[in-house]
């Protein structure tokens, strides 16, 4: 899969966002369950995960950086997502339905987590500290691609569906579908993104 490219500087900007591991998606047994086998489910549950397993992968990678945690949110993301066809109607797509169920049991889950949440900050405080901090001269890609993820992981909920969703290339149609937000709101909040992150890596460059 190829991501946006105009993120991130040209260095970094072809490998950029690969946080998640290489192995394998746990996939959540049938027994997790209740009732009898439902095909039509199982089968748009399988489709889903053939087409989507790798980002479903980078997404609960983008809300969790402990690994042991992280396998617990992907569990809990294709258990939701098996449950959810139940009810797919078709008035969405596959693809729109399956990540509007993962950052939505994303979202719950950072939630949950109470103490974290109060670490979280929006656009506008990132966009008043970004030229404040002080800064590391330090511009690899293993750290670009760190900071990358640490800073996705401070975005309150909304703002980190956008991104992660932007970086796996979705249009800001799909992210909108996802989000609820209208295509012209999504474009804004993008555009204050790829600013922020301009800066922040320009501003390092400088002490390189």
């Amino acid at each position: 899969m190829s991501f946006p490219h105009s993120l991130l500087p040209d260095s970094i900007a072809p490998r950029c966002y690969k946080i998640a591991a290489a192995a394998t998606i746990d996939i959540v047994s049938r027994t997790q369950s209740s009732g009898a086998p439902r095909p039509k489910r199982d089968q748009l549950y399988e489709t889903a995960v053939r087409e989507f397993g790798r980002p479903l992968d980078r997404l609960a990678a983008g809300y969790e950086a402990d690994r042991e945690k992280r396998h617990d949110l992907r569990q809990d993301i294709h258990f939701q997502l098996l449950r959810s066809f139940d009810v797919f109607d078709g008035r969405c797509s596959l693809k729109t339905w399956t990540f509007r169920v993962a950052h939505n049991t994303a979202v719950s889950y950072v939630n949950r987590e109470r103490r974290k949440n109060a670490g979280l900050v929006s656009l506008e405080e990132i966009e008043r500290t970004a030229t404040s901090e002080d800064r590391q001269p330090d511009i690899d890609q293993r750290r670009a691609l760190q900071q990358l993820s640490q800073f996705i992981r401070q975005l309150k909920p909304l703002d980190r569906q956008i991104m992660i969703s932007y970086l796996e290339d979705m249009d800001m149609a799909t992210i909108a579908e996802i989000t609820g937000l209208t295509p012209a709101n999504v474009g804004m909040k993008i555009h204050r993104i790829k600013n922020i992150l301009s800066s922040r890596f320009l501003e390092e460059k400088r002490y390189v």
